[in-house]
């Protein structure tokens, strides 16, 4: 249809993201444009199912389109786990399972048809295929689509499926691609980084090679890591990381400090190796940001395990660890488990992040007074933002930098912090 326009609404991680940027691709190749959402001919809702609270959200913006009578089509992971619920909150919407992007272009028109369409099938697609960096000075590349675990709490792998790692050959021309028409930062991103190859005998180490051999100014920040494939390949890792082309930063989600939670997880790994992993990479990369994630208030966790959960926090003191509230998701095993009543869990959040809140702070407090390399990535209303060369973000004031473009690297003072970002103004 000439003319149609389109709106992406995105829910979840910097993979959902990328698989939103790859649509809009599809879509603008075949001549059907971006829009707001009032303007829109056919809303694409791009879904997340990892946490309950987000999954109120979908399906609230879900029936506030079906009340207003919108075509919409709803794609990704909960159009692949939890049809039923999108057939109860907006029985018009046309579903896209995760592994048909290529069909969103179809999709669209026949929605705006009138038609509701269901494209379900599980074939594998290397979606990478259709990526097209469209400009601006972040590029979000996805590596891989499912993952090799079987995590306890998580249903995305019921969405996402097994492992597909995209040919190495693919990132690289989507990086130089990227490259090429702008960016500055490429975000590499995928439901587990750490799984990257394995099933075809290489891993993310030699896609890393590969990158670092790239011509271009530009940096890449590797996505989250299961520590339990880190073991294979640390030593390799924490060389390339040393590298120019990539930020002196991991992500490595811990989820519990307490060995029987872990165990219970399916997290194949010891708080006792995570804690070695962290040693040896700080060991090797001065300066590396450690990201983890935590989730407080899983079924098996007592009291003794929260405790655990603490002390590991004040012991490792990562610079980054994002908290999460338990809870059960359909088609995950851990749903099954006896729960912890809301109390119990809203407590132990409460007690975990002043714990993180303190330990980040103190950590960023070191940079105040302190001169860094910052490279601008983001303008907002108030500011311009930035990150330094170990991925910590500096916020900047709008006004003072009016005229900074982005993707400029701009010696940067701190003379302030929190415990999530880093305040400073440009040395002259």
């Amino acid at each position: 249809m000439i003319g149609m326009q389109t709106y992406i609404k995105t829910y979840g991680c910097t993979l959902n993201q990328a698989d939103s940027d790859i649509m809009q691709s599809i879509l603008t190749s075949n001549g059907i444009y971006r829009s707001d959402q009032e303007r829109a001919d056919v809303i694409i809702v791009n879904t997340c199912t990892v946490k309950t609270p987000t999954e109120r959200k979908i399906l609230e913006f879900l029936a506030h389109l079906e009340a207003v009578k919108k075509k919409m089509i709803v794609t990704r992971c909960m159009a692949s786990a939890n049809q039923d619920l999108i057939e109860r909150f907006a029985p018009s919407a046309s579903i896209v399972t995760t592994n048909n992007i290529p069909m969103i272009c179809d999709a669209v028109n026949e929605t705006a048809n009138g038609k509701r369409i269901v494209f379900g099938s599980n074939a594998k697609n290397n979606n990478l295929n259709f990526f097209s960096h469209e400009g601006g000075v972040i590029a979000r590349i996805p590596t891989s689509g499912g993952c090799l675990s079987s995590c306890s709490f998580c249903e995305t792998k019921f969405a996402r499926g097994q492992l597909n790692s995209f040919p190495e050959e693919m990132i690289i021309n989507a990086i130089s691609n990227s490259i090429r028409n702008g960016a500055e930062e490429i975000q590499l991103t995928a439901q587990d980084m750490g799984a990257y190859g394995i099933e075809k005998g290489t891993n993310i180490v030699e896609l890393m090679k590969r990158i670092s051999d790239l011509d271009g100014d530009f940096k890449v920040r590797i996505g989250m890591l299961n520590p339990e494939h880190l073991g294979g390949y640390i030593n390799e890792l924490a060389a390339e990381l040393q590298s120019d082309k990539f930020y002196k930063f991991i992500h490595i989600p811990v989820q519990s400090g307490s060995d029987e939670v872990l165990k219970s997880m399916r997290r194949n790994y010891t708080i006792e190796q995570f804690k070695q992993f962290v040693d040896f990479l700080r060991d090797s990369i001065n300066g590396i940001t450690i990201e983890t994630d935590l989730i407080i208030g899983y079924p098996t966790e007592t009291k003794w395990d929260f405790k655990q959960t603490l002390k590991f926090i004040k012991e490792v003191k990562p610079d980054v660890t994002n908290i999460s509230k338990f809870t059960p998701r359909p088609h995950a095993s851990a749903s099954k488990l006896k729960q912890h009543g809301p109390s119990i869990i809203k407590s132990r959040c409460a007690e975990a992040s002043k714990v993180v809140r303190a330990v980040q702070h103190s950590i960023n407090d070191r940079f105040i007074g302190k001169c860094l390399d910052v490279i601008t990535t983001e303008r907002t209303e108030i500011s311009v933002n930035g990150r330094t060369d170990s991925y910590k973000q500096v916020v900047m004031n709008q006004g003072e930098n009016k005229n900074a473009g982005l993707g400029v690297l701009k010696r940067i003072q701190i003379y302030a912090a929190s415990a999530n970002v880093l305040y400073g103004k440009v040395v002259d």
